[in-house]
């Protein structure tokens, strides 16, 4: 197994056929952990906006993100901490809190005389979000001395992970001002970050994410096991090549600048060399972790996320990929190369080329942690999302590797009509007609897709033995360990109940974003 990693880790980037993913977390590895005693923290988890549990372009659903889902299928959620983020929808600009704003003055539809008037409606909305957030309540970091179960933060990426905490974040707040063009959160990503990280001591302020679960995992006092924390969560890398298609720009890392917080913003992509060199560091604090478990994700292929739609038909029969990829909104026969956003097929497939990279580097990481005796997995993610593809595999039998299959829906999800699928959401007559798994930012789940994500972490804690519990936390649950979808579906207003008006959310979002710019504000500041 590690001659086949490793012989996969020294290839270009270039390839002809996507990377298989690795079917076994335990990379063929057996490993015997210390098993005594009972961790303090049962779950912990380190990442980015996939982990904080992000939607629609704004972080406040974290009762339902995907480590909490865990935690209370753990039968540990009363316990488990976790950010908040309340007022106006969250932050920087909560999509669907934005359009049922319009539908409730509006309606379904916007006449054409009514245009100017919601337009209005739209910058008093995002007036208000932002003057909440930068001068309002929500400019008020809560005070505590408690680390967070759930470390994440929005648009952070591998050198972020190392370098940010929150006396950081403090020193790169602007003053606010109430900006009547751009009217988004100043800073987002920072005071989010100060609702994650300790401040409390004031010798806390200096922690980064990683050294905050390193906190975590030295709490082992009592417990009767070496390690503090039972089961870590790393998921990391998505943001060092997301921006691609939130910013449909395609800027490779150099070698000056992407191991630097102010210098890595020039850049959209990390070549590999570059992702390699961070993720080694993230390896190197990770293995000091006092965890017994650490399960570490692959990255996505950001390039299948629905915000970046591929139009003009496939380049060839069998080919994964379309001539151009722009906004969702924007019609095959409206599309202009040189008017649109967009980037082209080459372009996509290096930077899924790019991704197989990344994700090689990290299954080598946890087979060399394996073999070293750490009780480290590895989760496909990355394959996860291939096998929910619609419009790459699911819908073109031709353009399918040997290893694809579909992903089986939960029975629950299945029962939907339609059963949800990676389309762009949209919705008729006030039911949803497509989509269902990716939110109205077209690149975060909903709260079933993030359930999706939950069930196959906790396949992977039970193969490593984590004991699950029932809510009363004393009952042990026997297998399979299954996500309750029904609770999930009750709690996802974009699956049971989307925005309306327009005629569809990606109609009225289309406008939005050409009346208001609105997505190249809101992915600024990720």
């Amino acid at each position: 197994m590690r001659d086949s990693v490793r012989r996969a880790s020294s290839r270009t980037p270039e390839r002809e056929s996507p990377r298989a993913p690795v079917t076994d977390p335990t990379l063929g590895v057996e490993v015997s952990p210390n098993r005594a005693g009972a961790p303090r923290h049962r779950l912990v988890a380190v990442g980015d906006s996939l982990t904080q549990g992000f939607q629609s372009a704004a972080v406040f659903n974290t009762a339902l993100s995907y480590p909490a889902i865990i935690a209370h299928e753990l039968g540990c959620l009363p316990g488990f901490r976790y950010p908040l983020y309340g007022g106006f929808g969250g932050m920087p600009f909560n999509l669907e809190f934005f359009l049922r704003d319009l539908e409730d003055r509006y309606g379904r539809t916007v006449d054409w005389w009514e245009v100017p008037l919601a337009l209005f409606r739209a910058r008093n909305v995002m007036d208000r979000v932002e003057d909440y957030w930068e001068r309002g309540p929500g400019s008020k970091v809560p005070s505590t001395t408690a680390i967070m179960h759930n470390l994440a933060v929005f648009g952070w990426d591998l050198r972020d992970a190392l370098s940010k905490s929150a006396d950081e974040c403090r020193k790169r707040l602007d003053v606010p001002k109430d900006d009547l063009v751009n009217q988004i959160v100043q800073n987002a990503g920072e005071r989010a970050a100060l609702r994650v990280l300790p401040t409390q001591p004031a010798a806390a302020g200096a922690l980064t994410q990683l050294g905050a679960a390193a906190e975590l995992g030295k709490d082992t006092d009592g417990s009767g096991s070496p390690h503090g924390i039972e089961t870590l969560i790393v998921f990391l890398g998505a943001n060092n090549a997301l921006r691609a298609v939130t910013e449909l720009r395609v800027v490779w890392s150099e070698d000056s600048g992407f191991d630097d917080l102010d210098g890595k913003r020039r850049f959209t992509v990390w070549r590999p060399k570059h992702f390699i060199a961070e993720l080694r560091k993230v390896a190197a604090q990770v293995a000091g972790i006092k965890a017994r478990h650490v399960i570490w994700c692959t990255v996505p292929h950001v390039t299948i996320a629905p915000m970046a739609r591929g139009v003009a038909g496939k380049t060839e029969p069998g080919s994964r990929y379309f001539p151009y990829y722009t906004r969702p909104w924007i019609k095959d026969r409206d599309f202009d190369k040189g008017r649109d956003p967009n980037i082209t097929a080459e372009q996509a497939r290096q930077v899924d080329d790019a991704i197989d990279a990344y994700n090689d580097a990290i299954t080598e990481t946890v087979l060399t942690a394996r073999i070293k005796g750490k009780d480290w997995y590895l989760l496909e993610t990355s394959g996860l999302m291939d096998r929910l593809a619609s419009r790459r595999y699911a819908e073109d039998p031709l353009a399918r590797p040997d290893w694809w299959q579909p992903y089986p829906l939960p029975s629950a999800l299945q029962a939907l009509s339609p059963p949800p699928n990676s389309h762009f959401l949209v919705s008729k007559n006030g039911r949803r007609a497509d989509g269902g798994l990716f939110s109205l930012d077209g690149v975060h789940p909903t709260t079933v897709g993030y359930g999706i994500l939950a069930q196959e972490v906790i396949n992977v804690m039970r193969l490593a033995g984590v004991q699950f519990f029932r809510p009363d936390a004393s009952t042990p649950r026997t297998d399979p360990v299954l996500v309750d979808f029904d609770r999930l579906i009750r709690h996802d207003t974009l699956v049971n109940r989307p925005p309306a008006n327009v005629g569809s959310a990606l109609n009225v979002l289309g406008w939005a974003d050409e009346a208001l710019d609105l997505f190249r504000r809101v992915f600024a500041t990720l």
